[in-house]
């Protein structure tokens, strides 16, 4: 049985109903960026940052920043831009402060993320202002239950095309704050434990492309978490582990259902995508690479 489209329930194991079935949702028409010009790597909270603290190339970062908002913007996207700011090396990655999306009725809400890495907590409310200069409602939901960690889109992705919100969970984000965006966004969340700190968050290691069809990467997740994955898309593609930790291949993002824009190199999952008959689009990420971002991590996707 499929849940009304108010039904706001956390699921996290079978799932009582078939995606799409759910409502449909908009699809999104903006991206939000934040200028690459202060992008650094100046301490470690993860990973693929140990070792590169002072190594990036703050140049060659800004001409890569500026090549994939040319890809958005060839792709028809409007492209916002936030402006560095001095101290906050990585409020480029704009996919981690907010969560945006729409309540049934239509009006615009961002839930404001409450980063694990207190270092990091200053760039929420630079994205939320943002937010709040262009007319959305700003829900600052993890202060009213105390410290729940959450790292917006990092973490919970709506599912294409659908009022259902995938959340991941064991790093960076609480399973707790679930619950709340279920609520808030009156959509079931169907959530997934992450198991590998390489796989801090959600989308570098899940990446749908439309809502049939997803990249994952097996290792990251549990094998109740796998089974969830199973049900939710039809068809699952297993992203190399090598190009999963390396190049952060399933940190793609495909924002149309055509086109796949990943980091140049990984051509195994470049092949099999093309394979599936989507559009890829290579591009050079590497100096961000070096804080464990990529593409999907450099946008935040709009309403």
């Amino acid at each position: 049985m499929s849940p009304r489209a108010l039904d706001p329930v956390v699921i996290d194991r079978d799932l009582p109903f078939d995606p799409r079935t759910l409502p449909t949702r908009p699809p999104e028409t903006g991206v939000l960026m934040a200028d690459a010009s202060g992008f650094d790597v100046a301490y470690v909270i993860n990973p693929h940052m140990a070792g590169n603290i002072g190594t990036v190339d703050r140049e060659k970062a800004r001409a890569q920043w500026q090549a994939l908002t040319d890809v958005y913007r060839r792709l028809g996207y409007e492209v916002h831009v936030i402006d560095a700011v001095e101290g906050l090396p990585d409020l480029v990655f704009t996919a981690n402060q907010s969560f945006p999306g729409q309540l049934p009725d239509g009006r615009w809400v961002v839930l404001q993320s409450h980063m694990h890495a207190e270092v990091r907590r200053p760039e929420e409310d630079v994205v939320a202002d943002w937010h709040r200069a262009r007319g959305a409602t700003v829900d600052k939901m993890s202060r009213e239950q105390g410290f729940i960690p959450f790292e917006g889109m990092g973490d919970a992705h709506w599912f294409p095309g659908r009022r259902l919100i995938i959340g991941g969970h064991g790093f960076r984000t609480h399973r707790d704050i679930y619950p709340r965006i279920a609520t808030v966004f009156q959509v079931p969340v169907v959530t997934l434990d992450l198991v590998d700190p390489r796989f801090y968050h959600l989308d570098t290691c899940l990446a749908p492309l439309d809502e049939n069809t997803a990249l994952f990467v097996p290792e990251a997740f549990r094998a109740d978490a796998v089974h969830v994955l199973s049900a939710l898309f039809e068809r699952l593609i297993e992203v190399p582990l090598d190009e999963a930790v390396d190049l952060l291949a399933c940190n793609g993002h495909c924002p149309d259902g055509k086109h796949f824009i990943v980091q140049q190199g990984a051509m195994k999952t470049a092949a099999k995508v093309s394979a599936l008959g989507y559009e890829v689009v290579e591009v050079d990420t590497s100096e961000f690479l070096k804080s464990g971002g990529s593409v999907f991590c450099m946008k935040l996707m709009l309403p």
